[in-house]
């Protein structure tokens, strides 16, 4: 095997575990800011019919050249309704994850495949995290996804530009923005949320798999101009920022090669 074709191969799976440091708003729309550090998992699979990695499953419901569904993952962090201003006498607001089907399609690839453009639409329920679970509503994020592999010719990274606008349903806006009457305070009208849309997402991403260890960052800007629960009393920024940087070392990998796409 030359040196050339064996660049082009990665372990089918590789294991690791890392640490990642997070700036996040309460919620988008708050104005308070709370910094996080998480342990993380590393987990990559390269399986032809599943593939697994920071981005998610892939490949997993339907798979074509034009169209692939995938499942998407994404959550959101608690909330004391005491640390927060515009929230106090509140119930706090409880993790969530938010878990359902995407579907990708490629509208364009370059000829060597370093640069793709897809068209995603995640539709995903978001459930709370905690002893007795529950659904609190659905969200629909279409987005434009940029990725670009050794961009400007900078070897093993990996560039990501997403940005497209959310629309959730009644229930997921009232659980972050209704106010009951019986919370209501003279700062602090009642108010009842409605769905529709939720805003845009502009989101940024950079990350290298180095022989040993994996590193990667974010940057993510909210905006809230024009949403449908733009009066809410809990809405006090239309600007929501976001970052993370994330370190992972990985401690394993298989001894069996798969090609790299």
């Amino acid at each position: 095997m030359s040196l050339s074709s064996h660049a082009e191969t990665l372990p089918l799976w590789e294991i690791g575990a890392g640490v990642a440091v997070l700036s996040l708003p309460d919620y988008r729309g708050s104005a308070e800011t709370g910094a996080y550090v998480l342990p993380i998992p590393y987990f990559v699979y390269r399986g032809e019919l599943l593939k697994v990695d920071r981005g998610g499953l892939s490949g997993l419901l339907f798979d074509s050249d034009r169209i692939e569904v995938d499942l998407s993952l994404n959550g959101t962090i608690p909330v004391n309704s005491e640390d927060n201003p515009l929230r106090r006498g509140m119930a706090d607001l409880e993790p969530a994850v938010e878990l359902g089907p995407t579907v990708n399609v490629h509208l364009w690839r370059s000829p060597d495949r370093k640069t793709t453009l897809d068209f995603r639409m995640p539709v995903r329920a978001a459930i709370t995290v905690e002893p007795e679970p529950r659904k609190i509503g659905w969200l629909f994020s279409p987005n434009l996804d940029l990725e670009m592999r050794d961009p400007a010719g900078f070897s093993g990274w990996k560039l990501g530009f997403q940005l497209g606008p959310y629309f959730n349903d009644r229930e997921y806006n009232a659980y972050f923005y209704s106010v009951d009457p019986s919370a209501a305070t003279p700062e602090r009208p009642a108010y009842s949320a409605q769905g529709g849309y939720s805003g845009s997402q502009v989101f940024l991403s950079l990350s290298k798999r180095f022989p040993h260890y994996w590193v990667g960052g974010f940057i993510r800007h909210d905006n809230l101009a024009g949403v449908v629960f733009e009066r809410s009393p809990l809405v006090e920024s239309r600007d929501a920022f976001s970052a993370g940087l994330a370190l992972s070392w990985v401690f394993g990998e298989s001894s069996r090669r798969v090609a790299a796409e």
